[in-house]
């Protein structure tokens, strides 16, 4: 996909690489580990951590998309898939068909890792083939994104665009909904697997 870019754009690269900052000056609290493989790791100014730095020697992917943290928060597919979901049913841009996605909104799980509520907290998404992309919690809230886990009912497979895909209803949203195709999922990275969360 030519939307696909890999990210030369200094501030961006600076916000994920970014040592994690102390989050308000409140209390870290750290909990047990995912109990099944990790699906989408989130770093930054968070509340929750239930892991250590990154190590580079086994983070392999985070470190070659040049991420830094040192604490983050992991999460795996049954804990996602277990939160309340929400289902749409946008027109995709690779086949020009509706499909229905069901995921938890974007919003709580920012809220489960105890990320800021400020509209302006930034959070960048990372995909799996290099494709990064900014946005702010402001505009988390107007798409109303969720992480989608399901597509037609089934669970999204890696290899294809899941486990993880963070997107919306293009369909209904006006400053999106008279872009050609192709323009309207910018925001929106399959193969989901990392979130940089920092406060503006």
């Amino acid at each position: 996909m030519n939307k696909r870019k890999f990210l030369s754009s200094a501030a961006l690269l600076g916000a994920s690489a970014a040592a994690a900052p102390a989050f308000g000056g409140q209390p870290v609290h750290r909990q047990a580990c995912a109990a099944s493989p990790v699906v989408l790791t989130i770093s930054g100014a968070i509340r929750r951590h239930n892991r250590g730095a990154l190590d580079p020697a086994f983070d392999q992917l985070l470190a070659r998309h040049q991420v830094k943290f040192s604490e983050a928060y992991g999460l795996d597919f049954p804990l996602i898939a277990g939160m309340p979901a929400v289902t749409i049913k946008p027109t995709t841009e690779y086949d020009a068909r509706p499909h229905s996605l069901s995921g938890p909104l974007l919003i709580n799980v920012l809220e489960h890792v105890g990320a800021p509520t400020a509209g302006s907290t930034q959070i960048v998404m990372h995909a799996v083939d290099g494709y990064a992309v900014a946005t702010t919690l402001d505009k988390v809230r107007a798409y109303q994104f969720i992480v989608a886990t399901h597509m037609d009912g089934k669970p999204l497979p890696l290899g294809g665009v899941g486990p993880l895909w963070a997107t919306y209803d293009a369909d209904t949203i006006p400053e999106l909904s008279g872009k050609p195709l192709k323009d309207r999922f910018e925001l929106s990275p399959w193969g989901l697997y990392h979130l940089r969360v920092s406060e503006a």
